[in-house]
């Protein structure tokens, strides 16, 4: 993802300041040139960025800054508020309600990824609860509406069209129509391709949007057109009253800062990002953890949502309890790679952890890795109940890894592969024997009690040292209000 690279070199510039003994004003000015040398290479808008390092320049006046203040700490956080500013447009867009209908108009350019972006969208709330619906009044399009079909029927998401009717108001009235007998909370109408020049499409556009009465018009743009954003977001915004715009293919060039920063100074909000064409590859977008992940600080947050959201409440005490025996089997590693794989892409996943950033796993490798897991798994599936639950890897002698092998389809030396990476987790698993597990009552207590003193035993040296050894932590906790989060994941905090 280019903005991984856009992160990487705005943490790069801070480390390098963070590095050097004393902080002056060339120092400062260094850092400042290279972060804003990053912003216009992703096609961030000259004047946004002039701004934005004039203003970090006032807030740290270092002439004026006493002796003991934390200088990095400052600029650090200086730059994390300007990069939140120019992202945020401060306004908050329509949130549709579970059990209460709710039309959303998709609108945008041609090739935008439209279609897509809708089945996303509704994908992504099917997950969490809603009953979502799709309807395809683009009859401009020679395919449109087989392409939704084929998304809708891969997603299991209800689907409304028509290869006879060519007037895209009748066909979205209808659907809509349909759809709130059948009591779908979540309506969603995928309209023709457009741009700002055609006059006589605009003019459809507003048709259906009086036909249907959308609660929320979704504008889709691609983010390749980079600063251009602004006029094609403007000319819709006069047409249709856009609530919400959503950015696509911000994983093929680099000009997405220019595509965000462009929508912001419309005032309109960007709810999410498209990160890749598949399903999950699909980003809830907020400002604060977006640019936190972009300087590498992490999103503690959105990673404990991912956490709940895959691993259920009642199977994490049962985790807890299995990590305290100490006893590490292939069934327990099989069931985290399922875990993990159902946490989305990888690298999305890891830049949520501070210290670590997208960069760190460029979109080759973290392909190879879902693909290793998934080879490992497949090796597991032709592995006996007595091979899965054994914790002793001696169990699996060479006759046993050879009927493995041509069970799975795979290699000897694959199979051994894997027996080597079961052995490298088991060994870091033995290190949690003897964990104490508190009773139900006790872990509210003990989420209520945990400190950083407990956290920094906890989290790995490096991660620990990049967000800023103990004091940052401490200003983490406090940041996320309490240590409830973190105790969550282990099925602690209050019920």
């Amino acid at each position: 993802m280019v903005l991984a690279q856009l992160g990487g070199s705005i943490s790069r510039a801070i480390q390098q300041m963070s590095n050097a003994t004393i902080i002056d004003e060339k120092v400062l000015n260094e850092c400042l040139n290279e972060i804003t040398r990053a912003l216009l290479q992703s096609d961030v808008q000259f004047k946004l960025v002039r701004d934005m390092q004039t203003n970090i320049k006032k807030i740290v006046n270092l002439d004026d800054l006493a002796a003991g203040h934390n200088k990095r700490k400052i600029i650090q956080q200086a730059i994390f508020n300007e990069l939140c500013k120019m992202l945020d447009p401060g306004k908050p867009s329509f949130t549709p309600k579970k059990g209460k209908t709710s039309v959303v108009m998709f609108v945008g350019l041609q090739g935008s990824g439209k279609t897509t972006t809708c089945t996303k969208y509704a994908y992504y709330h099917q997950k969490k609860g809603w009953k979502p619906a799709l309807v395809c009044a683009d009859t401009f399009r020679a395919g449109a509406f087989d392409q939704l079909k084929q998304n809708a029927t891969k997603a299991k998401i209800p689907f409304y069209g028509s290869y006879m009717e060519s007037d895209p108001v009748k066909i979205a009235e209808e659907g809509v129509e349909r759809f709130k007998k059948e009591n779908c909370d979540l309506i969603i109408v995928d309209t023709s391709g457009r741009h700002k020049q055609e006059a006589a499409l605009f003019e459809e556009m507003r048709q259906v949007s009086e036909a249907t009465k959308p609660d929320l018009v979704i504008f889709v743009m691609d983010s390749s057109i980079g600063q251009a954003a602004f006029d094609q977001a403007q000319a819709f915004k006069q047409s249709v009253a856009v609530g919400a715009v959503i950015v696509t293919k911000m994983d093929g060039h680099a000009k997405g800062g220019g595509a965000l920063s462009a929508v912001a100074a419309t005032k309109s909000p960007v709810i999410f990002i498209g990160t890749g064409e598949h399903m999950d590859e699909f980003e809830v977008f907020d400002v604060k953890p977006f640019v936190s992940r972009l300087l590498g600080m992490g999103d503690w947050s959105g990673f404990m949502d991912k956490i709940h959201e895959v691993v259920p409440m009642d199977q994490q005490p049962e985790l807890l309890q299995k990590l305290s025996e100490g006893n590490f089997t292939l069934r327990i590693m099989y069931e985290q790679f399922q875990n993990i794989l159902k946490m989305g892409p990888i690298g999305q996943v890891f830049s949520m952890l501070p210290g670590f950033s997208s960069e760190l796993m460029p979109k080759g490798r973290e392909k190879e890795s879902q693909a290793k897991i998934k080879r490992y798994m497949t090796m597991m599936d032709s592995m006996t109940n007595e091979e899965l639950d054994s914790s002793n890897p001696k169990l699996i002698n060479e006759s046993r890894m050879m009927r493995i092998a041509r069970g799975s389809g795979r290699h000897i030396r694959e199979v051994m592969e894997m027996m080597e990476e079961y052995k490298r987790l088991a060994k870091i698993w033995s290190k949690m024997k003897g964990l104490k597990i508190p009773k139900k009552g006790e872990m509210s207590a003990l989420s209520r009690n945990m400190n950083a003193q407990h956290m920094s035993k906890v989290l790995p040296p490096q991660m620990l040292k990049q967000i800023g050894g103990m004091g940052g932590l401490q200003n983490l906790m406090k940041q996320m209000g309490s240590s409830k989060d973190m105790m969550g994941m282990f099925g602690g905090g209050d019920k």
